[in-house]
């Protein structure tokens, strides 16, 4: 790692977006706690290329990115860094200040959250200038080392023109409106999508009971389920499960390591339902926040 070099924060554009995918996907490996992922900036891409990246923003030492950080709505950064980074003090110190400066345009005079891996010298170092603990997440993980058993009912992979199955499961789940079939076709066509799967799960009468989409980091590194959701007319018949199991056989075809996930804690039902589709329970994980 280059050192005495000044650190760079950067809003790349979107030219720069390949970059910041490259380096996640990289930095992927079991042995790591839960950290913002290529999925992560899949998911977001919804909202188009332009949005995304303006939502991204990147630290960088005489050219190497370091740490990439996602603006997940205007007050929560999710942040991670290079394995080698983590405890690096110019790094933790440099996006210490840059997080609590406004000026800086990383985030606002607010409330805001910062979420990092567990055990990165951030996390301390925010602790010190007086931000608290935030709500705790639970992390999960399915090894994938060995076949996976797929559930006794129909699960498709979803393409261009099922999307609308696929967003009507999930503005149901979600109980929101938000998710619209262009949201969908945004998605589909951003960078990270080159290795994701959408599955839909489908009850005896035909009815699309569940969905998730999944994302590969590459060959033998974790895959992310991102979202989950059950039909609000179809919970509490095992669908959370069985789309979840599913989820792993498919990222266990696109020759992922372990299957991810993160949920709060508080929400004791979807710990359970990922527990019950092989997931283990990992540390928690505890945002940083600042009151305004």
């Amino acid at each position: 790692m280059i050192t005495g070099v000044a650190i760079e924060l950067s809003n790349p554009g979107v030219g720069g977006l390949s970059d910041a995918v490259r380096v996640l996907r990289e930095w992927q490996h079991d042995d790591a706690p839960m950290q913002l992922h290529p999925g992560d900036l899949g998911w977001f891409w919804r909202f188009g290329a332009e949005a995304t990246a303006a939502a991204v923003r990147t630290w960088s030492r005489g050219g190497q990115i370091l740490a990439v950080g996602l603006l997940d709505g205007p007050e929560l950064l999710r942040l991670t860094m290079a394995p080698e980074a983590q405890l690096d003090e110019g790094l933790a110190r440099q996006v210490v200040a840059d997080v609590a400066e406004p000026d800086r345009g990383v985030l606002p005079a607010r409330r805001v959250s910062v979420e990092t891996p567990n055990g990165a010298l951030v996390q301390e170092l925010l602790f010190e200038v007086g931000w608290n603990a935030d709500e705790p997440w639970t992390p999960l993980r399915r090894d994938l080392t060995e076949p996976v058993k797929e559930p006794d009912m129909r699960i498709e992979v979803i393409g261009p023109e099922q999307a609308p199955v696929y967003t009507a499961v999930h503005r149901s789940s979600f109980g929101s409106a938000k998710f619209t079939d262009e949201l969908w076709h945004a998605m589909a066509a951003g960078l990270p999508y080159a290795d994701a799967r959408c599955l839909v799960a489908y009850d005896g009468q035909g009815n699309a009971v569940a969905e998730v989409t999944v994302w590969s980091a590459g060959l033998g590194q974790p895959g992310l389920l991102e979202p989950m959701g059950v039909h609000a007319e179809h919970r509490g018949r095992g669908y959370g499960k069985a789309i979840s199991v599913a989820a792993a056989a498919a990222l266990r075809g696109l020759g992922s390591s372990s299957a991810i996930v993160c949920t709060p804690s508080a929400n004791a039902a979807a710990v359970a339902t990922y527990k019950s589709a092989g997931f283990q329970p990992l540390p928690e994980r505890r945002d940083r926040s600042r009151d305004a």
